[in-house]
């Protein structure tokens, strides 16, 4: 069996995104539940609540799962770009499948807060495409990167 250190080392990104993926969700989660209690349509909810989610999400995609610490202007812009397109992309389908599944009878409360099965549902698919996208778009040079000093001594950057 191997040791936990040996399965952080060889699935080190895989494990950070899963423990940041979730940390994204409950930043999500949270700020939807937090807007539907203060009186905010589900809708507009849901939305406010999906720009939150993707800025934390770009900051510990960033620096703690794909470990792009780049400060160049055109790396930031680039990658800046590219990770809120594609988060649009994702965006579009959760604001879009939400409302059917909300009105398809997915409208059950959970924790209190209506709409919140739909919810979930949606923040599910939103995560898995979110992966393909920062893994082998987005941050694929920095991942690229990593993988070849790990394997060699050879000077960033050269």
């Amino acid at each position: 069996m191997a040791s936990p250190n040996e399965i952080m080392t060889k699935h080190k990104e895989a494990i950070l995104y899963i423990i940041c993926g979730g940390l994204t969700t409950l930043v999500t989660w949270g700020t939807y539940a937090v807007f539907v209690n203060l009186g905010m349509e589900i809708n507009a909810a849901n939305i406010l609540s999906w720009i939150c989610g993707v800025l934390f999400a770009f900051v510990v995609n960033k620096w703690i799962v794909f470990s792009s610490r780049s400060v160049k202007a055109g790396v930031i812009v680039k990658e800046l770009g590219s990770f809120f397109g594609a988060r649009i992309f994702t965006g579009i389908i959760a604001i879009v499948l939400f409302p059917i599944l909300y009105g398809l009878g997915l409208n059950q409360s959970l924790f209190g807060t209506d709409g919140f099965l739909a919810k979930i549902v949606t923040s599910v698919l939103e995560i898995a495409l979110n992966w393909i996208f920062s893994k082998y778009y987005i941050f694929k040079h920095a991942s690229e990167k990593t993988a070849v000093s790990d394997d060699t001594s050879a000077d960033d950057e050269n």
